[in-house]
């Protein structure tokens, strides 16, 4: 209705604006190009100054504005929410804001229903409601036809549409006047002359006026006030009336008033002399009374027969004449007519003529010999559809009359309803999926379906946005009861809601691990919904992001080992072909999962069928893309079916389709990756057909063809090589020119291959490659498409592994210099990657000035934000030169101190990174003194208030301390730590991870040269950095303790780490016993052992865990030197080992673990037996970390005391009478045997022979 309303308030508005009033002014709009006349100046300035015009021009606005590259702009904020969470350029976290627009053509698949399982079926007939294999063909082809037609049709359209603008563009014959639709006359072929509109809007007469379906009746004065125009029919009508309702030209029927004025033949040439004529109408079912019926209402005994007074409804109240009389039929019963009297008696007849036959009946019939009575099949089931039922069913009396429907408590209107305790909290989206949850509904009172339903929406609710803990509960119970639950119920609520076009990333990420382990459960009885969970999982395949892409592997390769190879044929087979390219590429690559799960073998026969398929090409497409999507995902695995993939695809490159050709050489390609370096022999009959593509083919074909060639020279021997490289060299010189990105870059992929090659002499690539290489690629153009110049860089450098630095560098050393940024970082990073491989000895006196000079220039220039090339290849350049830098590197060092007083952060940055990168040759040019300038230099630059620029300066720092030595330092070491004291309390990574290895450094070598007062106060600011988040930062922290207590001894380093044992947050507890194990190593165990046993003492769990721990690391860390201790602290042990807490017992059992791997052949068996005896009762617990630590206990004990002793504690457990201790011996014993199989024998229990067998060994006893 709304549109309607919108399409006719435009249309009075068109009018209004036609029929504009006198009093208006218009203008010609030509002769202020288009633009309103308001937007020009009507007056100039009387002073030389322009006043700003606010209100400019729209259009001169659009021209001047400057706008942010596309890419730049998808990943801004969208406006509207206001939520905090949306502002800065963060990662969407729905799915659907970052896929493009072919990978949300996966919302478009429809969840197909679930498919006859003919496995479980067996031999049996499958049930007519049940689709099968054929089922589902059928409908792909009728897709597939139905599509073909709709395209056809459109390009039907296109066609006529081009046709008549064409016929329209010719110019039409002028009339003088304007002329409404009544009359245009007809030419002799039928077709309506349009008639040129000519003169202006104001010679033209009143118009008639449409009028609209809700405008009142027109009044003297409104526009519109000509003669009426015919209006639409609305069925609310009243009466019709002339000019408004449109009457009928025939006699009016039944229920119809007769109109005023009859209306003639709607398109007649003219007008039968009406006044205004008026279009036929439709008639309206409506418009008739009912011919059997009168007007009024009818009462008992009148001609229409009805129940007493009562209107007839559209519902009868019962039927005449039934087989069994209704008390309404008696007074219906009065009168009837012929019509219906007959009917009835038709009927009657129909129905005994139609009565099944009696047993009797057909042994009448029938010869007694010859027939046999068949029971009928089980599955049979007679069709009871309404419209075969007779009109004889008697109903008892009147229908049911309206009520009124339950009121659904389950509506959300402005507020969200509180889901029931227990559950997580519902998002909007989530309402469709998880709805039923909010009706308060007596569980006892469901059916026992409709009560799984409801568990399995409460779990995945759980699992979706439940807390972790919920979650995990959750995800457990849906495991258990998998099979419980069953494939359907589960399936159907799984699968929409990886639908949801709201998901998230780690929504879907917990709902494929739902499937997974689920599958692992179902096994067999997933068969049915294989498709319907291939529609949601292929689009992983082809997920941005490298762990969708894994995951959705994983979920296929499950399934297709849970359904096996027929059923997932059979399942996507009618994907192969599809008319959506989409589908067919997300099958492709599901096929080649399905592939590397269930083996290459297996799916060969069906690969050549599908390959070889004549009705479509989209089936042979689709055929050679598995194989491609096969090679890349299994890699070197192809080469034992090498030669068969290839043969099953060469007749591709001949096919009659381009797609199909340019996909085989793809496939090809793909193949020769994977098995290279092997393998050529395979492609000795694609070789020919490749030699003759490449020179009769262009375009996107001929890419595609090189591409082969280029794989699969590679992998010929160096005088085929040679030869081939040399021919196609031609064609690929020809295409550098070609416009095409993609042939660019597939030209430089083959170059580099063909280079690369061992028979290509570096002679031919100077003088053949060489010149036209540079010429075309080497051009401004190449370094602003981020993939070309990737491509560009690593063909170049395999150029100059071949030809050397010299003929490479004396190329591009003077673009250093060109002005275009993007491609002097191109140069650059080429320049680095040449230099770092080959190294500068080839570079002549003249290239080293210009390379120097260059990449001064360069590093000068840079403004953009990748600064790393810059620096990279400045230092790659530097060290490559070595000594060879001296006359240079006081300019160098000009430029650094320049530059670390640039006002801009970044360069003082890149200055001192560039101080790091350098200093190790400056020490080899003898430059101390220098460097000595820039320590000064640096120091005074420590109260730099960015985070990131400190901790450059502090790296730089750190590179001249390593190479001048703490001796020569300047500024000395005494003066330079305290400085950085203050600095340990910054909480920026980079600064905490270069201070730390700078203090750690000095503390390793120039510990001396500080009081033992200023250490400490550093380890009190070192214990605050073990809560860092990076590890690196951590780990350099743990061993500056060590180098600490090796400075000023561990009593006051150790007094402050057992302190730091009763804090509350684990991460430091455990980096500060990790200390402490350092402490231990650097300064001797004994140092260490005395207060480390003494603070166990403390009744507090935290401190006695720590201590635990800490022995745990001190014997993995001190290895043999542990034998001099273990007898010290195996009381401590002991008890650990019985204590209440399982972590004592866990904590304690490792520490058991790293004792014994450290003291094994030692003699410390004793000592060994004794713990193990306390370890062993820890076998049945429960908790997976104590059971793991207590078998790596166990494990220990194995490697120290032997297998023998350990098979002893085992033989009285593995024939226990209960199954779960039985369990745990086994399990022990397992481990026992894959780590000690040969030193098991001679520990077996001698048993006695029997009669029948013989069970000593004589040789072993021999031996013994």
């Amino acid at each position: 209705m709304d549109p309607e309303i919108a399409k006719t308030q435009e249309e009075r508005k068109k009018m209004e604006q036609q029929l504009a009033s006198l009093t208006s002014l218009t203008f010609d709009r030509d002769l202020y190009g288009g633009v309103d006349r308001e937007a020009y100046e009507t007056s100039i300035p009387a002073t030389d100054d322009e006043e700003p015009d606010m209100g400019l021009n729209e259009v001169a606005q659009k021209l001047a504005s400057y706008t942010a590259p596309k890419s730049i702009l998808k990943e801004m904020p969208r406006g509207g929410d206001g939520s905090e969470e949306t502002d800065g350029f963060r990662k969407p976290s729905r799915i659907i804001d970052r896929e493009d627009d072919y990978r949300r053509r996966r919302l478009d698949r429809i969840i197909s229903p679930e498919r006859h399982d003919p496995f479980s079926a067996g031999e049996k007939t499958p049930d007519p409601s049940v689709r099968t294999y054929s089922d589902v063909m059928k409908e792909e082809s009728l897709k597939k036809q139905k599509e073909e037609l709709l395209r056809k049709i459109a390009n039907k359209k296109k066609e006529e549409e081009e046709a008549r603008a064409e016929k329209e563009e010719k110019p039409a014959s002028s009339v003088p006047k304007r002329s409404n639709r009544w009359d245009q006359s007809k030419e002799d072929d039928g077709k309506v002359v349009k008639k040129a509109k000519t003169g202006s809007d104001w010679d033209l007469p009143d118009a008639t006026p449409g009028i609209g379906r809700w405008d009142a009746t027109p009044t003297p004065g409104r526009i519109g006030d000509a003669t009426p125009g015919a209006g639409r029919r609305n069925r609310w009508d009243e009466t019709p009336t002339p000019g408004r309702v449109v009457d009928s030209d025939a006699t009016p029927v039944g229920g119809v008033t007769p109109g005023a004025t009859p209306a003639g033949v709607a398109w007649d040439a003219t007008p039968k002399g009406m006044a205004t004529p008026t279009p036929k109408r439709q008639k309206s079912r409506w418009d008739e009374t009912p011919a059997s019926m009168e007007s009024a209402t009818p009462a008992l005994g009148a001609v229409t027969p009805s129940l007493g007074g009562v209107t007839p409804g559209p519902t009868p109240l019962g039927a005449i004449d039934m087989a069994t009389p209704t008390p309404n039929s008696l007074a219906m019963r009065g009168a009837i007519t012929p019509e219906q009297y007959n009917l009835l008696r038709w009927e009657k007849d129909i129905e005994e003529r139609n009565r099944p036959l009696t047993d009797e009946e057909l042994d009448a019939m029938f010869p007694q010999e010859g027939y046999k009575i068949l029971d009928p099949p089980a599955s049979y089931v007679p069709i009871r559809t309404p419209a075969r039922k007779l009109l004889a069913t008697p109903t008892p009396m009147g229908t049911p009359l309206y009520s009124i429907p339950d009121e659904n408590r389950g509506q959300q209107f402005d507020l969200g309803q509180e889901p029931p305790a227990g559950l997580p909290f519902m998002k909007p989206e989530d309402y469709q999926y998880f709805g039923a949850l909010l009706n308060e509904e007596d569980e006892e009172e469901l059916s026992p379906e409709e009560q799984k339903e409801r568990k399995i929406m409460k779990l995945l609710l759980k699992v979706k946005n439940g807390t972790p803990p919920q979650r995990k509960t959750a995800l457990r119970q849906l495991t258990d009861k998998a099979r419980e639950f069953g494939a359907g119920p589960l399936f159907n609520r799984i699968l929409p809601l990886l639908m949801q076009p709201t998901l998230e990333d780690q929504e879907r990420h917990l709902l494929v691990k739902v499937i997974d382990r689920v599958l692992y459960k179902l096994d067999e009885l997933v068969r049915p919904y294989v498709h319907k969970i291939l529609v949601v999982i292929e689009p992983l395949l082809i997920d941005e992001d490298y762990y969708a892409r894994v995951e959705g592997r994983e979920i296929i390769s499950n399934l297709s080992k849970a359904a096996g190879l027929a059923t997932m044929i059979a399942a996507m087979r009618p994907d192969i072909d599809n008319i959506d390219e989409y589908v067919r590429n997300t099958t492709a690559r599901a096929f080649s999962v399905v592939a590397s799960a269930l083996g290459i073998p297996a799916l060969l026969p069906f690969l050549k069928a599908v390959c070889q398929s004549k009705k479509s090409w989209q089936a042979r497409h689709t055929g050679i893309k598995i194989v491609q999507q096969i090679a890349i995902l299994i890699g070197c695995a192809v080469l034992p079916h090498l030669r068969s993939l290839v043969e099953i695809i060469e007749h591709g490159l001949n096919d009659e389709n381009q797609k199909v050709r340019t996909i085989t050489a793809l496939s090809l390609a793909a193949l020769a990756e994977a098995a290279a370096p092997y393998g050529i022999e395979s492609f000795d009959s694609v070789l020919k057909p490749l030699w003759k593509g490449i020179r009769s083919h262009r375009g996107k074909v001929l890419a595609a063809f090189l591409k082969a060639i280029g794989f699969i020279i590679p992998l010929m021997d160096a005088m085929y090589a040679n030869y081939y490289t040399k021919e196609v060299m031609f064609i690929l010189i020809r295409e550098f020119q070609s416009p095409d990105e993609e042939m660019k870059k597939i030209v430089l992929k083959v170059v580099k291959q063909c280079v690369s090659t061992e028979g290509v002499e570096a002679e031919y690539i100077r003088s053949d490659i060489l010149p036209e290489f540079f010429r075309n690629f080497w051009v401004r153009r190449m370094a602003l498409d981020r993939r070309n110049y990737r491509q560009l860089v690593e063909t170049t450098v395999e150029i100059a592994d071949k030809v050397g630095v010299k003929d490479i560098a004396g190329r591009i050393v003077e673009d250093l210099k060109d002005e275009s940024e993007p491609y002097r970082r191109m140069v650059m990073e080429t320049i680095e990657k040449v230099v770092t491989n080959m190294g500068a000895s080839d570079i002549d006196a003249r290239l080293e000035e210009l390379l120097i000079d260059g990449i001064l220039y360069a590093f000068q220039e840079q403004t953009s934000d990748d600064a790393n090339v810059m620096l990279n290849g400045f230092g790659a350049v530097v060290n490559s030169l070595g000594q060879r830098v001296k006359p240079y590197l006081p300019q160098i060092c000009g430029t650094i101190k320049w530059r670390l007083n640039n006002k801009s952060a970044k360069v003082r940055q890149q200055a001192a990174d560039l101080i790091s990168r350098i200093a190790v040759v400056m020490k080899q040019c003898q430059e101390e003194q220098l460097m000595g300038h820039l320590g000064v230099v640096l120091y005074e630059y420590l109260g730099e208030e960015y985070p990131e620029v400190l901790g450059s300066i502090l790296g730089a720092l750190k590179a001249i301390v390593n190479v001048i030595g703490m001796t020569k330092m300047t500024p000395p070491i005494k003066d330079l730590l305290p400085r950085l004291t203050p600095i340990l309390k910054n909480r920026h990574e980079k600064v905490q991870e270069n201070c730390i290895d700078l203090v750690g450094r000095i503390a390793d070598r120039g510990a001396e040269f500080v009081p033992a007062r200023e250490w400490m106060r550093i380890c009190f600011e070192l214990l605050e950095m073990l809560k860092a988040h990076k590890k690196g930062i951590r780990r350099a922290t743990v061993n500056t303790f060590g180098y600490i207590a090796k400075a000023i001894g561990p009593q006051d380093v150790l007094a402050t780490l057992l302190n730091n044992l009763k804090v509350q947050e684990r991460q430091n507890r455990v980096c500060t016993t990790v200390a402490i194990a350092i402490v231990a190593e650097t300064c001797s165990p004994f140092t260490v052992l005395p207060a480390l046993m003494n603070e166990y003492r403390v009744p507090e769990l935290n401190v006695q865990n720590g201590v635990l721990k800490s022995l745990s690391f001190l014997f993995e860390y001190i290895g043999e030197m542990g034998k001099d201790y273990i007898y010290a602290v195996t009381p401590l042990l002991e008890d650990a080992l019985m204590d209440r807490d399982l972590v004592h017992r866990q904590t304690a059992a490792s520490a058991v673990k790293h004792m014994a791997l450290g003291v094994a052949g030692l003699g410390c068996e004793d000592a060994l037996v004794h713990l193990l005896n306390y370890v062993w009762p820890n076998i049945f617990e429960t908790s997976p970390h104590v059971i793991n630590a207590v078998t790596e206990a166990i494990e220990g004990m194995r490697v120290a005391l032997g297998a023998a002793v350990v098979l002893n504690y085992c033989l009285q457990g593995l024939f226990h009478p209960a199954r779960k201790v039985r369990e745990v011996y086994w399990k022990i014993y397992n481990s026992l045997y894959i780590g000690a199989q040969d030193a098991l024998v001679a520990a077996y229990p001698i048993l006695e022979d029997e009669q029948d067998n013989v069970y000593s060994r004589p040789e072993l006893m021999m031996f013994v």
